[in-house]
């Protein structure tokens, strides 16, 4: 009786087996809570499709192994109120990931409501992906283990920025102009502290702070930056308040370079035309117009699929990224996600970049560029068919931008 159970023990033993339950695929939904009205606008919805055109072919080329990916998005009309309200909203929807960038005191406050959520509700925590809020604070002192940021933080950006100037010995006088929030006061801090360091002969004339997005005509403060007698501006202006800012600086004639942030952003190129070339520059994590134009088939596609300029890089890592740890992590739990996204590692267009354990802050190189024509040499892809576009200064190394981090992380248990 004995020997004629045990075969079949051993047949309900192997049945049980392959009718144990396996991880099931699923549909990992990610909100992208961002500026898709105002001023802003076209910027947000630039970011958007970029991440809708990445999830796509995540999903084509099972990135996330069977997993798929999703971007949809809920407009926070560029207000941290409105953010919080599109976070409940998205949280009772089902959400466990959620992108945002367009600026840092959002990006505060996003971080600070997503900790106190995944505190209190532990086996439903929210994983946030940050693309473009870059105040050093965020990977600093307000530094989360469920906050990434793919972009570089201003102050990487400003070292590297003033790296480049300092070479340039016809820089004698400085003018700092930037939107009145968390970021605009960190570039302010950099660009004093690092030009000091690096050229303590160069004199700060000025430094104004104006309302974010509020400012219809700058022209008061561009002649404010011509009696100053600058022959350099340096500016974090984004969308609507950097174009604003370049036309009236076009339409008074100021003959100053101005190194941006964020010259490559929706409406800013269109602004500049040729009144900007050889005078408006710009740091970033990516140029098209690279040393070995990495990129151009997604510029392409970008272009024909939305007939807009792909620019924000961020879109693309993060997307890839989070695919990857998806794949690695062989679950969409975001514990287990977060966990592999730490010290990851991955080639994107700018090269090889790694996701810091210590404070989340994406390490990668940094490029100067120059509004230039377009010459089918080293600047072959213009921006809103100006015919003009970015050629490359400088793309400078990983380590040189790197910064130390006071984050003092908390990580479940």
């Amino acid at each position: 009786m004995i020997r004629e159970t045990r075969p079949l023990l051993l047949a309900l033993s192997i049945a049980a087996a392959f009718s144990a339950p396996t991880a099931m695929a699923e549909n990992v939904k990610i909100a992208f809570i961002d500026t898709l009205s105002g001023p802003f606008a076209p910027i947000g919805q630039n970011q958007l499709n970029s991440y809708k055109m990445f999830a796509e072919q995540a999903n084509k080329q099972k990135l996330a192994g069977d997993n798929t990916i999703e971007v949809v998005g809920f407009d926070n009309k560029g207000s941290p109120q409105e953010s919080l309200t599109q976070l409940k909203t998205v949280i009772d929807q089902g959400y466990r990931y959620i992108t945002q960038g367009n600026g840092s005191g959002v990006a505060l406050a996003l971080v600070d409501a997503v900790n106190k959520h995944n505190e209190r509700n532990p086996g439903k925590e929210i994983v946030f992906l940050n693309h473009s809020a870059i105040d050093p604070d965020l990977t600093n002192s307000k530094c989360s283990f469920w906050h990434f940021s793919f972009d570089a933080n201003s102050d990487m950006k400003m070292e590297a920025l003033t790296t480049f100037m300092a070479k340039d010995q016809g820089i004698k006088k400085v003018y700092i102009i930037g939107q009145n929030y968390a970021f605009g006061h960190q570039v302010t801090r950099a660009a004093k502290n690092y030009l000091k360091r690096k050229r303590p002969d160069v004199q700060i004339v000025g430094d104004d702070l104006h309302p974010i997005g509020q400012v219809k005509d700058f022209s008061p403060y561009v002649a404010k930056i011509k009696a100053s007698g600058a022959d350099t501006v340096i500016t974090g202006n984004w969308g609507a308040d950097l174009a604003l800012l370049v036309k009236a600086a076009k339409d008074a004639g100021l003959t100053a370079n101005i190194y941006t942030y964020y010259g490559v952003t929706t409406g800013v190129p269109t602004a500049m035309g040729a009144a900007g070339a050889e005078r408006v520059k710009y740091v970033g994590y990516w140029n098209v117009n690279n040393e070995t134009y990495s990129g151009k088939d997604i510029v392409d596609s970008f272009k024909k699929k939305y007939n807009d300029d792909f620019y924000v890089l961020a879109t693309y890592t993060a997307v890839n990224m989070l695919s990857k740890a998806i794949k690695d992590a062989k679950s969409a739990d975001p514990v287990k996600v977060a966990t592999a996204l730490e010290g990851m590692k991955f080639k994107s267009l700018n090269g090889e970049v790694e996701m810091r354990k210590g404070d989340h802050q994406l390490q990668q190189p940094i490029y100067i560029a120059t509004w230039t024509k377009t010459n089918n040499k080293d600047v072959k892809f213009d921006q809103e068919n100006t015919g003009y576009g970015w050629k490359t200064d400088q793309k400078i190394d990983t380590y040189v931008a790197t910064q130390p981090t006071s984050c003092q992380m908390k990580r479940p248990s």
